[in-house]
């Protein structure tokens, strides 16, 4: 018998500058590759958030070389699990998706001392999304 498909997590904010992309290196991390994780947005900053990286480094992830990416069609069709974080209505909805949204800070524009606590309070949600879908966080 074929083993099972990992979930599939998208995460979605405007800039995928910061909050997408913290949420997705945790569940990266957490996950040891049992889940498939994308991020996006649905207007890309040029470059992730200097103080994202900054906290995150804090935290031992490593986000120096991610590159904000564009939302697409197929990146949320290709997910099971789609979690915006604040871009409002600009992310298509498909059915037999499961949909959350994040009310978070936005880390755009302050300093690494502001992302810290949105830093640990995606590492929170992200400890709960796994626990929901059955994975052991490491």
């Amino acid at each position: 018998m074929p083993e099972p498909k990992p979930p599939s997590v998208l995460f979605v904010c405007v800039h995928n500058a910061g909050r997408s992309q913290m949420a997705a290196a945790f569940l990266t991390h957490l996950s040891e590759g049992r889940v498939e994780v994308r991020s996006a947005g649905s207007t890309p900053a040029d470059a992730v958030n200097p103080a994202a990286v900054q906290a995150m480094a804090e935290a031992g992830i490593d986000l120096s070389a991610e590159t904000p990416k564009v939302l697409t069609v197929d990146a949320v069709r290709a997910s099971d699990v789609v979690i915006t974080m604040g871009c409002g209505d600009t992310c298509p909805v498909l059915p037999g998706k499961r949909y959350l949204d994040w009310k978070l800070d936005d880390p755009a524009g302050q300093g690494v001392e502001a992302v810290r606590p949105i830093r640990d309070e995606i590492e929170g949600r992200v400890r709960g999304l796994l626990a929901e879908l059955g994975i052991e966080a490491a």
